[in-house]
């Protein structure tokens, strides 16, 4: 199946059974943060389904680079087996579900961004509160930002091995 028509059966998927509109073309849900992958992606569970989740405008390290750990635990803690907000920004390429998530009024691209755990995808996304996040993390030097050089995960991934 072409990977063009499969995303927008996830979508028609998501609106159909998962989502109640918000505003314009953007829709959020609620619900348990049941896994954590990485610093980036979470499940949420919503009507008795796993929701896979990639957090919008940022990219923490993967794994296996510095900081990637850290990452995961900071999303675990923040995150992890609570009730979430979820407002679904498109899916990508794999199928889940873009989003930006929140828990007591926190957003967690933003929480992590701050904490010098992830960076903020500029090319992506416009979001002001992520830049100017980005920014003081770089400045006080916080998390990766500790590092002379930290080495982004879109080029640590594509590294040979």
């Amino acid at each position: 199946m072409p990977r063009r028509f499969s995303n927008a059966l996830v979508l028609l998927y998501i609106l159909a059974n998962m989502v109640a509109p918000l505003r314009g073309d953007r829709f959020s849900f609620t619900g348990e943060c049941v896994a954590v992958h990485d610093g980036d992606t979470i499940r949420v569970m919503h009507k008795g389904r796993e929701v896979k989740i990639r957090l919008e405008g940022i990219d923490c390290p993967e794994l296996g680079q510095d900081f990637g750990q850290t990452a995961k635990m900071f999303t675990s803690r923040l995150l992890f087996a609570k009730p979430v907000t979820v407002r679904v920004i498109t899916t990508d390429r794999y199928g889940r579900l873009v989003a930006r998530v929140s828990i007591d009024g926190l957003d967690g691209s933003v929480e992590l961004v701050k904490a010098g755990l992830a960076w903020h995808l500029n090319k992506l996304s416009r979001d002001r509160e992520l830049s100017r996040a980005e920014q003081a993390a770089r400045n006080s030097k916080r998390g990766l930002w500790s590092h002379h050089s930290p080495i982004p995960p879109w080029l640590w991934r594509n590294r040979p091995k």
